[in-house]
């Protein structure tokens, strides 16, 4: 790939199509050492994540095999975690910010937990716009990756690191039947509470605690997953270059919308590599209640 300036736009497609492809590869490719590795780092080590977050060594694991296999392909420039302070890479091609094992604190339960890969086209941190690429990884009884890129997503079966396709042109379902609100319930304002009291009363409540898991369940059988913004988390819990900005570019990908309780995360920005961000990802009527109890 040629040398491009940190800050332009790749301008040939197809060298960027390749790219992401070579992306998408390497993470599936790299699942099996992940899924092996958990087993064995389900402790925690003395050191936090840029967050302030205890990380356990899976944590690590996961992000070290994934920083050094990515940054290693030809198209990517910079590669960045939520599990390391800044941007690592000369940032010659596209930027990869990756949530090496979102839900890790389900391994002490032996919950389900996964990795979110958002690629950018542009310097981190970038703006929702910049992104053109997601994949989540679920490590569950099975393991799943869903990718979407050109407004398509599709769902794959890894078995040894080989994808295999499960569905394809996936879409949220227009009848939603499942809701998943996050934060402790009495820091929600009024307004909030309102609009939880309604869901309630109208769909089933499917909440893992990590939205890696919550995410397949909105493609699956429509809903709404929510983080708003409360009084520990006044800026929102999810990151928005790990978390909040690829999860929602495969929900309004599949036909679904996404909120930071003011817009669309594909039109929103951010300066700060780990900023955090409110989040709602699902049917498009659900999200534009939940903007409107905000």
């Amino acid at each position: 790939m040629p040398v491009i300036d940190a800050g332009a736009k790749e301008t040939d497609p197809e060298k960027t199509r390749t790219a992401v492809t070579r992306i998408f590869t390497t993470v599936a490719a790299t699942t099996p050492a992940i899924r092996d590795a958990l087993g064995s780092h389900r402790h925690a080590v003395d050191s936090e994540n840029p967050s302030g977050e205890t990380q356990l060594a899976a944590d690590l694991f996961t992000d070290r095999v994934l920083g050094e296999r990515l940054l290693a392909l030809e198209g990517v420039g910079a590669y960045a975690s939520e599990e390391r302070e800044g941007v690592v890479g000369d940032g010659d091609g596209l930027s990869v910010a990756v949530d090496p094992l979102d839900g890790s604190g389900n391994l002490a339960s032996n919950n389900g937990l996964g990795t979110i890969v958002g690629i950018y086209d542009a310097p981190l941190p970038a703006a929702g716009a910049d992104l053109i690429a997601a994949a989540v990884v679920t490590f569950g009884p099975t393991t799943v990756m869903i990718t979407a890129r050109n407004h398509t997503v599709t769902e794959y079966l890894l078995e040894g690191g080989t994808p295999t396709v499960l569905r394809s042109d996936v879409t949220v379902p227009d009848e939603p039947t499942i809701f998943a609100l996050g934060g402790r319930e009495w820091e929600w304002d009024e307004d909030f509470q309102a609009f939880a009291d309604a869901v309630r009363n109208e769909y089933k409540l499917r909440y893992t605690g990590a939205v890696i898991m919550d995410l397949p369940r909105i493609l699956a059988n429509g809903g709404i997953y929510a983080y708003p913004s409360v009084e520990s988390y006044p800026n929102g819990k999810p990151r928005h270059q790990f978390e909040a900005v690829p999860v929602s570019y495969i929900v309004e990908a599949a036909g679904g919308a996404s909120s930071d309780e003011t817009g669309s995360l594909l039109d929103s920005s951010v300066e700060n590599l780990h900023a955090r961000s409110p989040l709602a990802i699902g049917n498009e009527p659900l999200v534009e209640r939940f903007e409107d109890a905000r």
